[in-house]
């Protein structure tokens, strides 16, 4: 496999490896209720094998606009598209002044795959737009050490540097949206504003009687949320490897972490089929598989958790937006952004969830457009 390629071999192993799953018991009626509903699991699993058309997966990803750059020695995928609506008779080379770039840095478990539906509708909207895989997902290499969201945030001014871009705007969400916090903090200079789908979370030793009952409130939730949802995070910060073991050897155990976590953050009525189709949800898993990044993407988490609390008390003073989905995982007050950073907008849009740019790719690029508006005279035509 190179590039984003993926070779007959690996398709033909997926393949053997789902048709033999040892599928294990489930209790008569829990359904979801504790983890993976394992009958739909596998009538899903089934079609992977032996319905999903991975010539057109393969077609569809070679038709991204994609381009590999070292960065610091790593080797990084990155979606780069110039402004289709420039008003001259070609789309400007990517580096143009003409108009205003904006880098979109996306989470876990998922890659560029999250922006690859709003990248037309942005590039459209009159922005060139920069995509890249984080180190140790999709199709970017692995790196030898572990990376956490700030060093990525530093490998990501150097990308935008070498594309050819001096200032720009940065949108994120989930680990997406520290990166994007950190490349605010870190290259003021030539961040114009950040956007973001969730405020972040309060950090470890914050004195919780300075803040208001609203903030005090999403606290509370958020710790409510982690006892409920989140065991997969401390085994990501904890003990990765042990999981990647199972998840980069078992297509089908790496189909149940992925696709529980897709049904339970996304805003889709415990219905995953009314937000997704299959092909969707299996793109996604297939390119996990097929570059076995599972782990490496699961380890960030350990770095992330290593970055000390100072840093997350740090206030961006970059212009602040953010697009609060009602099926994210914790929302956070207006209290908490202005506190974490210069607000000049919040919205909340009707429908959409942790995903939303997949989910609600019409909306998520309307309410970024919307927001980065102001800020396209920023950069220096």
């Amino acid at each position: 496999m190179t590039g984003m390629w993926i070779d007959d071999d690996t398709i033909s192993d997926l393949r053997t490896r789902l048709r033999a799953t040892r599928w294990p018991d489930a209790p008569a009626g829990t359904g979801w209720s504790l983890g993976a509903d394992v009958d739909e699991l596998r009538a899903l699993a089934t079609y992977w094998s032996d319905g999903f058309d991975f010539d057109a997966h393969r077609d569809a990803l070679a038709a991204l606009p994609s381009r590999r750059v070292d960065v610091d020695g790593i080797g990084v995928n990155v979606l780069v598209e110039p402004a289709s609506n420039a008003g001259a008779d070609r789309a400007p080379a990517a580096g143009d002044a003409a108009a205003l770039p904006v880098l979109l840095a996306h989470g876990w478990p998922d890659s560029t795959w999250r922006y690859r539906k709003v990248l037309p509708l942005l590039t459209a909207a009159g922005f060139d737009v920069v995509v890249p895989d984080m180190p140790g997902y999709g199709f970017s290499d692995i790196p030898p050490e572990v990376l956490d969201a700030r060093q990525v945030a530093g490998m990501w001014a150097e990308l935008m540097t070498s594309l050819g871009y001096d200032r720009f705007a940065v949108a994120g969400g989930d680990i997406g949206t520290h990166v994007a916090r950190y490349l605010a903090l870190d290259h003021r200079s030539r961040v114009v504003a950040v956007h973001r789908t969730d405020g972040g979370l309060a950090w470890p030793g914050i004195d919780v009687s300075v803040l208001s009952q609203p903030e005090q409130d999403f606290v509370h939730a958020t710790a409510a949320w982690r006892d409920a949802e989140g065991a997969y995070a401390m085994m990501h910060r904890t003990k990765p490897q042990t999981a990647a073991v199972g998840l980069t050897d078992s297509p089908a155990g790496l189909l149940a972490w992925i696709v529980e976590k897709l049904r339970s953050w996304s805003d889709c009525d415990e219905d995953l089929w009314s937000v997704y189709t299959r092909d969707e949800v299996l793109a996604l898993v297939t390119e996990y598989w097929a570059t076995g990044t599972i782990g490496s993407a699961m380890r960030m988490y350990q770095a992330n958790a290593a970055i000390p609390a100072a840093q997350s008390a740090r206030r961006v003073e970059a212009p602040s937006g953010f697009s609060l989905y009602p099926g994210d995982l914790v929302t956070a007050p207006r209290e908490w952004l202005e506190r974490t950073t210069n607000l000049v907008s919040v919205t909340y849009p009707p429908r959409g969830g942790h995903f939303a740019p997949v989910e609600q790719p019409e909306s998520y690029a309307a309410e970024l457009v919307a927001f980065l508006d102001p800020y396209r005279q920023a950069v220096v035509r």
